[in-house]
């Protein structure tokens, strides 16, 4: 009988351990098209857990971006020496004094238009019925107009799809309870992500300056639309359209949504100026809409925005449109900073840089500030 030879046991190999064998293969050694169906499919899962998670997720978006807004007057005040608690609890007093500001005028606003809506219900129906007799002249069929539509009805209907008070205000408490523990965290987060080992020192410094630029867009967009809000409703209320601070507040909460924003918002007071002064108060309103869209979107963002904020108009409109599926009224609001989220992390991966290239928002990242 004979025995292995010592070297036989020298030179096999070993058998490979559990944790071995598991890691064979791994993500770079896939072909692209595998590792392309294993992220289609990772996104896929991700995009259905976040839709299922639709609320969690957008207390936390909104946050995040809150958070983003109230950073440079966080930097600000800890420049002058003020305690990083003390700056975040001043900052929250701040912006509940605020939102509480927007709620009450929106309350009080939208209280005396219930109030005075049959007043204008009289009015729509005799207008209604001018228009149907001119129609009528005319030969044309008039089966549209003969039922006139009840004002209370549509109010109740639009405001069916909103939250309730109570559900508004725990949302709201969960937003800011989430807004002040980040903002006591931000700026701890560039220090522990340089201690991760995947991130060197130049990919710490590449991920806070595209922050940066997040947060520029951010705070422009919102100093633009606090401009084209309060232009709008002071120049309705001078006109005297009724409800005219309301559709301040509206223009700009819906000024974040691109392109339709200014226009879902243009349409109440539009209708109402037609039915408190006829079709020249209409085309009045109108005229107001477009010299602000052209003054306040051009010039002021112009002068807010200290770099150039340019995003292609075809990625813009598909993210309004997937995120308002994604997470509904939230996410139209918020889809351009949404967007640019997304953005940022692939700019971030060397796997993924690609796609930023290709959609022609690479340059928004470049090294060099512009």
């Amino acid at each position: 009988m004979q025995y292995p030879h010592q070297s036989d046991f020298v030179h096999r190999k070993p058998l490979r351990r559990k944790s071995e064998i598991g890691s064979l293969m791994l993500p770079g050694d896939w072909s692209g098209s595998a590792r392309a169906l294993v992220l289609a499919g990772f996104l896929f899962l991700v995009i259905i857990g976040i839709r299922f998670t639709a609320y969690v997720f957008t207390i936390i978006i909104v946050s995040l971006i809150l958070t983003l807004i109230a950073y440079p007057a966080l930097e600000w005040l800890k420049r002058r020496g003020v305690p990083d608690l003390l700056s975040v609890i001043l900052l929250t007093l701040l912006a509940i004094a605020a939102i509480l500001v927007l709620i009450g005028i929106s309350v009080y606003s939208f209280g005396v238009l219930m109030s005075d809506l049959p007043g204008y219900q009289a009015e729509l129906d005799v207008k209604l019925a001018g228009i149907s007799g001119i129609v009528k002249n005319t030969g044309i069929p008039v089966d549209i107009l003969s039922s006139i539509p009840d004002l209370s009805s549509i109010v109740g209907t639009i405001v069916s799809f909103t939250m309730t008070l109570s559900d508004l205000i725990l949302y709201l408490f969960f937003i800011a309870v989430t807004t002040f523990f980040m903002l006591l965290e931000a700026p701890r987060v560039p220090e522990r992500l340089a201690r991760l080992p995947a991130f060197s020192n130049e990919k710490v410094a590449r991920l806070s300056r595209m922050s940066r630029f997040m947060i520029d867009f951010v705070v422009v967009r919102t100093e633009t639309n606090l401009v084209h809000g309060v232009l709008f409703g002071g120049v309705l209320y001078v006109m005297g359209v009724h409800a005219a601070l309301l559709w301040g507040v509206l223009t700009f909460v819906l000024s974040f949504i691109p392109y339709i924003g200014l226009i879902i918002a243009a349409i109440p007071a539009i209708f109402f100026a037609w039915l408190q002064f006829g079709v020249w108060g209409a085309v009045a309103v109108i005229a107001v809409v477009c010299i602000l869209n052209l003054v306040v979107e051009n010039p002021v963002f112009s002068y807010f925005a200290a770099r150039k904020l340019e995003i292609p108009a075809l990625l813009v409109i598909i993210s309004v449109i997937f995120w308002g599926w994604l997470l509904g009224i939230a996410g139209m609001v918020f889809a351009v900073p949404l967007t640019l989220l997304v953005l940022i992390l692939m700019q971030c991966s060397d796997d993924l840089e690609w796609v930023n290239v290709l959609l022609g928002v690479d340059h928004l990242f470049g090294k060099e500030e512009q």
